[in-house]
């Protein structure tokens, strides 16, 4: 089986998000998929399959299968374009979030994703001991959001994993009102799903792209990823969508034996 690495939300790599692309040349079984992105050990390892003329996507954590995906599409749809087609500038995916379309705009890859719902919820104690730092609002769809004050320092933040596994939400965001060229700065934490921290999480940013949006009026929304790998995120919500658009580098072809 062939499989890529490819560094999604970033032009450079040993940045953005590392996603494993694996294209199966043969019926592959979903606990065989689960071994090898528990082998791999990334946030997302991604297989792809031909189907007429659009691709069947599965995403899988070290721990499970999941539904959406950002980053692990985007380095899909990277291959798909740059490698196996060409010829095309969009792609189409069948997934268990519905169809996805990525469309190749110059260097960026635009990623149509559906756009989460958010439910105001209470601050709780338990949520200031995870991430060390009282917020002033969290909210739930998908994953928790957790919004911080602009002094609180997101880049140097150090949250309890262990307290962040506790907390509702599939995926903990930490987020802030962002400063000069970005809208908005966030961490993501998924210890649920055996990552400790997302480095740049595509399908968070439909829950935190939505709420910036809506606080600061406009639907564009530059969203900067500050863990330690970084990323950037182009985003705009619009009817019921996140549109996420973002660079995408290849790190590294090889091939699975199993």
């Amino acid at each position: 089986m062939k499989q890529f690495i490819v560094d999604a939300f970033t032009d450079e790599v040993f940045k953005g998000n590392p996603a494993a692309v694996c294209l199966p040349d043969r019926p592959v079984t979903d606990d065989t998929m689960q071994k090898i992105a528990k082998e791999n050990n990334l946030s997302e390892t991604a297989f792809i399959a031909k189907e007429r003329d659009e691709y069947l996507l599965r995403w899988f954590t070290p721990k499970d299968e999941i539904d959406l995906c950002g980053h692990a599409t985007l380095a899909s749809a990277f291959i798909v374009l740059n490698i196996i087609e060409r010829d095309r500038d969009d792609v189409v995916f069948n997934t268990k979030s519905g169809k996805l379309k990525v469309t190749q705009k110059g260097d960026l890859y635009e990623l149509d994703f559906p756009a989460y719902d958010l439910k105001k919820v209470d601050v709780t104690p338990e949520m200031e001991d995870a991430v060390g730092g009282k917020p002033l609002e969290a909210y739930l769809g998908r994953d928790l959001v957790l919004v911080m004050d602009e002094d609180f320092d997101i880049p140097g933040a150090d949250p309890d994993m262990r307290k962040i596994e506790k907390l509702d939400g599939l995926i903990v965001h930490i987020t802030q009102k962002g400063k000069g060229d970005y809208d908005c700065i966030s961490r993501s934490f998924a210890p649920k799903l055996l990552v400790a921290e997302d480095p740049v999480c595509g399908s968070g940013h439909c829950h935190i792209s939505v709420y910036w949006s809506k606080v600061l009026g406009k639907p564009d929304i530059l969203a900067y990823q500050a863990s330690p790998r970084t990323g950037v995120l182009h985003t705009r919500v619009e009817g019921g969508r996140v549109f996420l658009a973002g660079e995408a580098v290849l790190y590294s072809r090889g091939q699975i034996h199993y």
